[in-house]
């Protein structure tokens, strides 16, 4: 828990990715590798990848991406590690490895899919809704740039779906936070957050509580 933690940490720059990625080299003899082709790199990715070694996989696409800036290996092995941290539920990982695959080798074919990847490790990743008021908004407005920028894509319907389980979850924090100033005799209070829930798309009777989750009854 502790590990993941700080890896998330990381994230906060470009620069801090470097630092996490060197890292994770787990001997000298590996670390003192260099000059090698860029096919030597990423079949050490792929195997670390197998054997879910992300901290060697990372570390080795750090060192395919110093060596061979130019090599058709980057894009498929940058989506190869935001695959793999998002099947180790390392969402914010993902996401930035999808963001990172965006920024450089983003074209007509991939792009739609790879934002879509990208939103679904940003909802993925958020645990308390009453801690993650921030993650949640912003998850709420790139569902809906996503869905007006592809209308017809194949994952809107899925992008719909996050987007009513983070307005359900925003409505519900809302009435809970009400229901609590009910009980402790503050009714203008509890106005307040009423008054918030009647511009949410949804209304109360729209909202049945799920039973695996609001998170994790998406995808499974």
């Amino acid at each position: 828990m502790v590990k993941r933690i700080i890896r998330g940490m990381f994230i906060v720059s470009i620069s801090t990715f470097l630092l996490f990625s060197i890292s994770g080299c787990s001997s000298k003899s590996e670390s003192s590798e260099y000059n090698k082709s860029a096919d030597f790199w990423y079949q050490l990715i792929a195997d670390s990848i197998a054997k879910n070694d992300l901290d060697k996989a990372d570390s080795y696409f750090v060192s395919l991406r110093s060596e061979h800036s130019r090599s058709s290996y980057l894009p498929i092995a940058n989506l190869m590690l935001a695959q793999a941290h998002m099947s180790d539920e390392e969402y914010l990982l993902a996401e930035y490895f999808f963001d990172e695959y965006l920024k450089q080798f983003g074209d007509a074919s991939s792009i739609e899919y790879v934002e879509y990847m990208k939103l679904k490790a940003s909802f993925l990743s958020i645990k308390e809704f009453y801690k993650d008021q921030k993650l949640i908004l912003d998850t709420i407005k790139n569902s809906q740039t996503y869905l007006s920028r592809y209308p017809d894509s194949d994952y809107a319907p899925l992008v719909e779906t996050i987007l009513v389980r983070l307005h359900m979850s925003q409505y519900m924090l809302h009435e809970n936070i009400a229901a609590l100033y009910d009980r402790t005799d503050k009714p203008e209070a509890a106005k307040i957050y009423r008054e918030k829930n009647k511009y949410s798309p949804l209304q109360l009777s729209d909202i049945e509580a799920p039973e695996t989750g609001i998170i994790g009854g998406i995808f499974n």
